[in-house]
């Protein structure tokens, strides 16, 4: 028999990808091989993909490609759990292919009610997982600074519950994103001095009960942490990777902040955020669709990473789609 191929995706650095054949990945006893369907992009590749020092090159085929979906092909002799052909979003990490495998606990089941709409698991687990550790309540006052993806989904949620919600962002259609899910207010402008006068005036000078840094960089930081009233809980949730960040450490002393850093590191805690994130999206509470904004085929990557990273008027989200091996 002749042993399967795909085209993957290998990041050479310097904003360049290629397209190589290699075989396709071959199931461990306890893994699940998925026939890839697409994988979103994160803006935390565009560091791998525009070749910064510290990565090494050729990266790995498939590398780093985590926001995967797709359709059962192979099962590993001792898993039972999944069938052949069932849907699923999966916790994977070179799913920039036609095919990947992963554990049979990193997958989750995308019902038939979700037709054949695209489901990068991963980020939308981020979601969910952000917002529990957030803490957010009815009656709160809510500041959500940065209009991606994150913050305008977690605007959404936010809203569902009964908070008050105020996003902060330099993009006019993140900002218009966030008020069609359902934001009451939006900051725009480029000064963030005096994004910080507004958004405090709209709180009559107390801050807000809960402030969530959906940015990753230090100004978005220092602007998240000013708008959070005493005892109030500052949410990073905005990747920061590119180096050390700096606090003020007086201010949140004297605030009583409680500080969260809403990223997680185990399979598990990734999991159980995808499985609430289908929930809720067949609930009706949490609607990505419309966010997804942008796809290309998978030899296009190099163009969907540029989308990331420019962010062009109309831009949210793009995806990658897989054709057959």
């Amino acid at each position: 028999m002749t042993p399967l191929e795909q085209d993957a995706v290998e990041l050479m650095g310097s904003r360049r990808a290629r397209i190589v054949r290699t075989p396709a990945p071959q199931p461990e006893a306890d893994e699940v091989r998925v026939r890839l369907e697409g994988c979103g992009v994160c803006a935390s590749n565009l560091p791998v993909w525009e070749g910064r020092p510290w990565f090494s090159y050729p990266a790995e085929p498939g590398a780093p490609g985590h926001e995967g979906w797709g359709v059962v092909e192979a099962l590993g002799d001792n898993v039972r759990e999944y069938a052949i052909g069932e849907r699923v979003a999966v916790l994977s990490g070179r799913a920039y292919a036609q095919y990947d495998v992963a554990p049979r606990e990193a997958l989750v089941r995308l019902p038939d009610d979700l037709g054949k709409a695209p489901f990068p698991g991963e980020p939308l687990g981020c979601v969910m997982n952000i917002f529990e550790r957030s803490d957010i309540r009815a009656g709160q006052s809510v500041a959500i600074v940065g209009a991606g993806f994150l913050g305008v989904l977690l605007a959404q949620l936010a809203n569902e519950v009964g908070a008050t919600v105020v996003v902060v962002s330099r993009r006019a259609y993140g900002l218009a994103q966030a008020r069609r899910m359902g934001a009451q207010y939006t900051i725009g402008g480029e000064r963030l001095q005096e994004a910080r006068e507004r958004a405090l005036s709209l709180s009559s000078g107390r801050g807000y009960d809960r402030v969530i840094e959906a940015a990753g960089l230090q100004e978005t930081l220092d602007l998240a942490s000013a708008l959070t009233t005493e005892y109030g809980r500052l949410v990073i949730a905005g990747y920061h990777q590119d180096g050390l960040r700096q606090v003020d450490m007086q201010q949140w002393n004297w605030r009583a902040l409680d500080v969260v850093n809403a990223h997680e590191r185990t399979p598990e805690r990734y999991v159980r955020g995808m499985e609430r994130a289908v929930q809720a999206v067949l609930d009706g509470r949490l609607d990505p669709f419309p966010l997804l904004t942008h796809s290309e085929p998978l030899a296009a990557l190099d163009r969907a990473f540029e989308l990331t990273r420019t962010r062009p008027d109309g831009f949210m989200k793009a995806w990658v789609r897989m054709e057959a091996a």
